[in-house]
């Protein structure tokens, strides 16, 4: 099966051939953890969580390695400690504590997932503040071969100093600067010039360095992680498109510069924008939402929403389009699970695992995860619930097909909606309204309706409030 993925750094849709078939490696730009992860935070993890059990299931899941960090030093954790006079580490483990829950709902595989013991970790999830040794080595080296220059208790990469600074962006030095709001500092020898290592002070985290007491830039921690983990170049690098510049493309200046390398990452992959109801997320206009709220309060559409009916919304979208988070969106992902989950009651245990290879091939066209979905749906009009489930599990959608009250309760729900459905087939009204009154006393609210695309009976239900 051969994979094609849409590569930034070209600009082009390409065959994805790995640098070694045996450890296919990925690196994704993880959180910043001094909040609550928001709804665009999620895109990309969900997207890049698909590619990675894409991979596996294309090269074996013991030769794909992912790395996805988190960032737990940055001036904006530094700020929020502050201003909740907490202690740092602890809030940045609370907040990463927080950010697992959240996307463990969204049927996201953890580390723990999939790492075997006694076997080579096979997904990495850094913290910046373990790989500082990592990063002082690495801005050591680019001192040395004249790509970074010590100044004013700063240490900052000579922009100037590597010939297609800018390639990854496409952008102009005048459209850069303007883009990325550059410091303009007097010790700074070209505006572009960006920190590697900033000075501490008494009252900030810090480590010893030979340039002073300090902490790392924001973007030498990942050039470091994906180093130290995945080695000095691998397959693919990804993250949002917000990210290309100017944290993307001072990823490839630090790493092919200190490592004298021609690539960083051969392919570099970017999902788009999220805007909320049609317009920007943002907490001035009061439609800033985090996966927290969507997930446990009423904020969104006046209810709460189960993390399946969240990740289907996502990737309802092809992952380099924009999306629009509306309610009506998750309102069409909830209709559409409840639609597969009622016909996988009804048809338990039939069809092929193998008819799944669709929803491969759509995959392995750049994510197309739309084309994906359409795929499961014929699978579900068939009955071909072998084959669903299958699908479900490459796109993280198991939770779709899976009632979620079931393990609530001491009675088979399934069973009697099932065996009301064959009732009402036969025209045996006096049957189904005995099963239906025996599940209203239980505290099990149906509802009736009919398959879209097939015109049959189907009947979803929930417990009562």
């Amino acid at each position: 099966m051969d994979l094609t993925l849409y590569n930034t750094l070209t600009r082009t849709k390409e065959q994805f051939r790995p640098l070694d078939r045996e450890n296919v490696r990925m690196y994704v730009c993880g959180p910043t953890v001094y909040d609550h992860a928001h709804i665009g935070n999620a895109r990309p993890v969900i997207v890049f969580d698909v590619l990675f059990r894409l991979l596996r299931h294309l090269y074996g899941a013991d030769h794909v390695t992912y790395a996805r960090n988190i960032t737990d030093i940055d001036d904006k954790i530094i700020e929020r400690a502050a201003r909740d006079g907490v202690d740092i580490d602890m809030l940045t483990r609370q907040t990463t504590q927080q950010f697992h829950d959240d996307i463990r709902a969204l049927g996201v595989l953890m580390p723990e997932d999939v790492n075997k013991p006694g076997e080579p970790p096979r997904f990495h999830e850094p913290r910046a503040t373990g790989h500082i040794g990592d990063m002082l080595a690495m801005i050591a080296k680019l001192i040395d071969k004249g790509h970074a220059y010590a100044a004013d208790g700063h240490v900052l990469f000579d922009t100037a100093s590597m010939s297609d600074y800018g390639k990854l962006a496409g952008r102009s030095l005048d459209e850069m600067i303007a883009g990325a709001r550059v410091e303009v500092a007097s010790y700074k020898k070209n505006a572009t010039d960006f920190v590697l290592w900033k000075p501490s002070g008494a009252d900030q985290p810090g480590w010893d360095s030979p340039w002073g007491r300090g902490r790392p830039g924001w973007h030498i921690e990942c050039s470091a992680m994906s180093a130290a983990l995945l080695g000095e170049t691998f397959d693919i690098h990804g993250g949002g498109i917000d990210l290309t510049f100017p944290h993307h493309e001072n990823e490839v200046a630090q790493s092919r510069c200190a490592h004298g390398t021609d690539i960083m990452a051969q392919v570099w992959m970017h999902n788009g924008f999220l805007q909320v109801e049609g317009q920007k997320m943002s907490k001035s206009l009061g439609n800033f939402v985090t996966i927290h709220e969507l997930l446990r309060t009423e904020k969104f559409g006046g209810r709460s929403w189960p993390g399946e009916v969240l990740r289907l919304a996502m990737l309802m979208t092809h992952y380099r389009q924009p999306i629009d988070w509306t309610v009506k969106r998750l309102e069409e992902a909830d209709a559409k699970i409840a639609r597969w989950r009622n016909l996988a009651r009804v048809a338990a245990d039939q069809g092929d695992a193998a008819s799944s290879s669709e929803v491969v091939v759509a995959l392995s066209d750049d994510l197309n995860t739309w084309d994906a979905i359409g795929v499961m749906d014929r699978l579900a009009t068939t009955r071909d619930i072998a084959g669903l489930s299958a699908a479900a599990t490459l796109l993280g959608l198991e939770a779709a097909l899976v009632a979620p009250q079931t393990a609530e309760l001491d009675f088979d729900v399934d069973g009697l909606i099932a065996a009301r459905l064959a009732a009402r087939a036969e025209k045996n009204w006096a049957e189904a309204d005995r099963i239906r009154d025996e599940l209203v006393e239980k505290g099990i609210q149906l509802k009736d309706g009919k398959d879209p695309d097939t015109g049959e009976p189907v009947t979803t239900w929930e417990l009562a409030r």
